[in-house]
């Protein structure tokens, strides 16, 4: 009885992938209507930013290019120059001289900081919807934060090496990829909703399935006398358009 059970539980990979192909266009439908909903969102509900990028050199007190430990130190100092450049009052003053409508917070969310491996060279980012204030941003954000580590680490201030630009190409949100996103999401969707139906179905359709999930071998098969009804009829007035278009 248990090996019964045991049997009749086991998922068919192979049946659900029959039953997958056959709602291959139901599939194809649901998955283009999700990538539709996802470009139209895209397009008319998210709002468009860019960023602009400036970089800075990171020098050490008493700089001597071909010193290894000069080296060395200035790449830990970019991690201390990344945590300054976010804090709090190199943000405020930032936010004081442009007169941005934003808190220190707001404006920490849309920047970013990186640093190259190996290098002693800080990247500054400012993602914002206005390309122009994006590049305003970094700008003073570089200015600002150069001054801000030289006044409180007591070093060399970091050289401004590239200010922004103003970019013409939007950074986010990627239409493309919002497509892909919708469209897979919506085929999961529907193969997922397939594939439960199919393991709920426990109902008998074919003389297979009385041996796979009774366990009891088919020893006749009465035929549907509805469908053999309507095979009959198909075939005489296939033998009656015949005959009139022989007339």
């Amino acid at each position: 009885m248990d090996n019964n059970l045991n049997s009749n539980d086991t998922i068919d990979l192979l049946e659900l992938f029959y039953v997958l192909r056959e709602k291959v266009l139901l599939i194809l439908a649901v998955a283009l209507l999700f990538a539709c909903g996802a470009a139209g969102y895209t397009k008319y509900f998210m709002t468009p930013t860019y960023t602009s990028t400036s970089t800075i050199l990171v020098l050490s007190k008493e700089t001597t290019l071909t010193s290894l430990a000069d080296l060395q130190l200035g790449s830990q100092l970019t991690k201390d120059y990344t945590v300054l450049i976010n804090s709090r009052p190199v943000l405020e003053q930032v936010i004081e001289n442009l007169g941005l409508d934003m808190n220190y917070k707001q404006l920490r969310a849309s920047i970013s900081v990186a640093n190259p491996s190996d290098t002693r060279i800080l990247t500054l980012s400012a993602n914002l919807a206005d390309p122009r204030l994006a590049k305003a941003v970094v700008d003073e954000l570089a200015q600002v934060s150069s001054e801000y580590i030289g006044d409180k680490m007591e070093v060399t201030p970091p050289k401004v090496i590239e200010q922004g630009e103003i970019s013409t190409v939007k950074s986010s949100p990627s239409m493309k990829k919002n497509v892909m996103m919708g469209f897979l999401a919506g085929a999961v969707l529907v193969c997922g909703i397939l594939i439960v139906l199919e393991l709920l179905n426990d109902s008998i359709q074919t003389e297979d399935d009385i041996e796979k999930y009774l366990g009891v071998p088919t020893l006749a098969v009465i035929p549907d006398r509805m469908l053999q009804t309507g095979k009959k009829s198909k075939k005489k007035k296939h033998k009656k358009s015949r005959k009139q278009g022989k007339v």
